[in-house]
This record gives C-alpha cells, sequence and structure tokens, in this order.
C-alpha cells in the first residue's frame, strides 16, 4: 500500500488483468457446463450471442482496459486512475458481468443499463486524459472504444425487441474493432519491443517499419469494418478481409520474428498479431464462398488473435510494472502454449472433422481455460503484491 491506496487497485492493469485471467476461466468452463446441458443459459437472446457478448465486452474488454488505463498516462504525461475510483470501475465492470449472469431474471431494461455502464465509463476514462492532452495520435483508439460501446448496445436494443436481428452483426463488427485495436496497439509496441531486445542483445540488424502497409492493414480492416455495416457476408467483405489479411500479414516481414520467437515473452507478441492475419483470411475465404463456417472464421480472430495477444500483452505488462525482469516465467509459457492450441482445435478441429465439432468445443475450451489458469498461478500474486524492485507501487 502508497499513500493508503491498496496495491491491488494502484494501477489499472492490476485489478483488470487479475480479472481477465478469473473470467477467462470461469466463463469459458460456463460456457462448457450450458453446451453440456449441466448449466442453464440465461436467458439473453440466444446462448450463443450471450457467450459472444461475454467473451467480447466482458473479457476483452477488461483487458483492454487494464492496458489502456496503465499506457494511456504515460503516453499523456497524465496522473493514471488509482484507488477509489479505479475500484469504481471494476465495481461497474462486475456489475455488468452479474448483471448479464442474471439475464432473464432481472428486467431487460435494467441489464442493459447495468451492463453499458463500464464500456462509457472507461471511455470517459480514458478518453479525458487523450482530449486534454491534444493527442491526436490516440483519436483512433477512443474511436474504436465509441464503436464497441455502440455495439454492445446494438446487442442489448436486439435482446429489448427495439431493434431485432441486430445483435448477431453487431457482435461481427466489435470482432473487427477489436481486431484493428490489435493492429494499432499490437503494430506499435511489437515492432518497438523488438528493436529494443536486438539493441540490448547486440544481434544486430533493426526492425524495417512498412509504413505504406500499416496503413494499408488499417484501411482495409476499416474497409471490412464498413462492409459489415452495409452488406455483411458479401463479397464486399470478403474482398476487404483478404487485403486486410495480406496486409497485415506483410507488416510483418520487417520485424524480425525469427529472432522474436527465441524469446517466448517476445515471440508472444508476434504470434499473436499473426493470428490477426489468419482471421482475417479465414473470413475472407468464407464470404468469398469457401466451406468455412463463418463461426470458425470469426474465432480464428476470437479465440485466436484476442486470445494470444492478451495473455502476451498481460504477461508481459504485469512483469515490467512490477519491477521484474522480462523474462517469461513458466506459468506464461504454458499460457502462450495452451491459448494457442485451444484456437488451433477451435478453428481446424470442426473443419477436419465435422462430425465432432461439439468435441472439439470443449476441447478447445478446456485448453483455453486452463491458458488463463496458468496466468493466474504465476500472476495472481504479482498482480496483488508490491513492486520488488524498489518497494513503489506502480
Amino acid at each position: 500500500m502508497t499513500r493508503g491506496i491498496p496495491t491491488a487497485f494502484a494501477l489499472g492493469f492490476r485489478p483488470f488483468f487479475l480479472a481477465v485471467g478469473v473470467e477467462g476461466v470461469a466463463l469459458t468452463l460456463a460456457w462448457l457446463a450450458m453446451l453440456r446441458g449441466w448449466l442453464p443459459a440465461p436467458r439473453w437472446l440466444d446462448p450463443f450471442l450471450w457467450h459472444g457478448h461475454e467473451m467480447l465486452f466482458g473479457l476483452v474488454l477488461a483487458a483492454v482496459a487494464g492496458f489502456l488505463l496503465t499506457a494511456v498516462p504515460v503516453w499523456t504525461a497524465s496522473a493514471p486512475l488509482r484507488g477509489g475510483r479505479l475500484a469504481a470501475l471494476v465495481g461497474l465492470w462486475a456489475l455488468g458481468r452479474a448483471a448479464m449472469a442474471a439475464a432473464g431474471a432481472l428486467p431487460g431494461p435494467a441489464v442493459a443499463a447495468a451492463d453499458l455502464a463500464f464500456p462509457l465509463a472507461l471511455l470517459a476514462a480514458v478518453g479525458l486524459p487523450i482530449v486534454r492532452a491534444r493527442a491526436l495520435r490516440h483519436a483512433g483508439i477512443l474511436a474504436a472504444l465509441a464503436v464497441l460501446a455502440g455495439a454492445n448496445a446494438a446487442t442489448h436494443l436486439d435482446a429489448l425487441g427495439a431493434a431485432p436481428g441486430v445483435g448477431r452483426p453487431a457482435l461481427r463488427l466489435a470482432i473487427v474493432f477489436v481486431a484493428i485495436l490489435i493492429l494499432v496497439i499490437g503494430g506499435r509496441i511489437t515492432p518497438s519491443f523488438t528493436q529494443a531486445a536486438l539493441l540490448r542483445e547486440g544481434a544486430g540488424g533493426r526492425v524495417t517499419p512498412r509504413p505504406r502497409l500499416d496503413r494499408l492493414a488499417l484501411a482495409s480492416a476499416a474497409a471490412l469494418a464498413l462492409a459489415e455495416l452495409l452488406v455483411p457476408r458479401s463479397l464486399a467483405t470478403g474482398g476487404a478481409a483478404a487485403v486486410a489479411a495480406l496486409a497485415t500479414l506483410a507488416r510483418m516481414s520487417g520485424w524480425r520474428t525469427g529472432f522474436a520467437l527465441g524469446d517466448p515473452l517476445l515471440g508472444s507478441l508476434h504470434v499473436g498479431h499473426a493470428w490477426v492475419g489468419v482471421g482475417f483470411a479465414a473470413i475472407a475465404l468464407a464470404d468469398l464462398g469457401a466451406p468455412i463456417p463463418p463461426t470458425v472464421a470469426l474465432h480464428a480472430l476470437t479465440a485466436g488473435a484476442m486470445g494470444a495477444m492478451i495473455l502476451a500483452v498481460m504477461t508481459r505488462v504485469a512483469l515490467g510494472h512490477t519491477g521484474r525482469p522480462l523474462v517469461a516465467p513458466a506459468s506464461a509459457r504454458t499460457a502462450y502454449g495452451l491459448v494457442n492450441a485451444g484456437a488451433l482445435v477451435r478453428v481446424l478441429g470442426p473443419l477436419l472433422a465435422p462430425a465432432a465439432a461439439q468435441a472439439a468445443w470443449t476441447l478447445s475450451g478446456l485448453l483455453w481455460a486452463g491458458a488463463f489458469a496458468a496466468f493466474l498461478f504465476g500472476y495472481a500474486r504479482m498482480l496483488v503484491g508490491p513492486r520488488v524492485d524498489a518497494g513503489l507501487v506502480r
């Protein structure tokens, strides 16, 4: 504890990364129990949309919150959210999860109000420092958060009967915008961290930026999002996704990925980013007529890109901000292996053995839950304990 602030609420990554770890295990196992009929699904639209909603606006958005609440004060030279205000924001996130778990038992408008409070509060918490600092470079991040809040609202309008049928397209749009966030944030930190490692280890050579490919990847991903709104699952979405896939993978050509893979902590960022390209390619194939179920394509972005990148970022940020060496512990390496194995099973299993699709879902879910359990095993104490280098809480 420093200046009366509990260590667990000293900086945004601490409570939110802990919440992501718990949610990654609990939500995945609960979903598997619902699929098996062992646990009743909350009565909110259909169970598959409830699952997608909670993964995106529960788990993924908590990870985004933990990263941005830690990074934005550095980007804008502003005071971080901490103490009681941070605890209140975490409380809003937990309130939304409780309301969604009880959907059907609670009035629909109350569920919507409780769930939407967190993304709006997060947008304010992240947006105000960026606006005050006139940090226009980060305006795209605010736009993505606003779109995610709008997509969340659209799913509730569907559940309330005010806009029937918009829930599923809203989730697809949200998935694309989370992928855009990965392109933006991953495109900044992955080459930067790789260059720092090259210099630190005296490996020679440099990371080569590809600014035109960076812009093309973002522009084509934005075009995919627009096409998802106007003409979903069409030649337009397939074409935009194909360009986004090629540009996303090509921008990595100068990132020294071969070198990075020798360091699990660094290589995990490269693998997470590569999953984005694979996900866009799968969407392109599905929307252009290949015999790939659209849910399989989308899971390349969710189970693959989002799961891998979330763990890659959380394991690195937690080490750095608690004063520990940037060396992946065994728990992190285990988490990387399990989350990527789970994603591969989820994407390839139904394609290679359609009759065993449900078994693939189960195995994938168990691997995914195991990845977040490994993260909790290695990092929970780290997230609630003080820094180890100078007794400072950050």
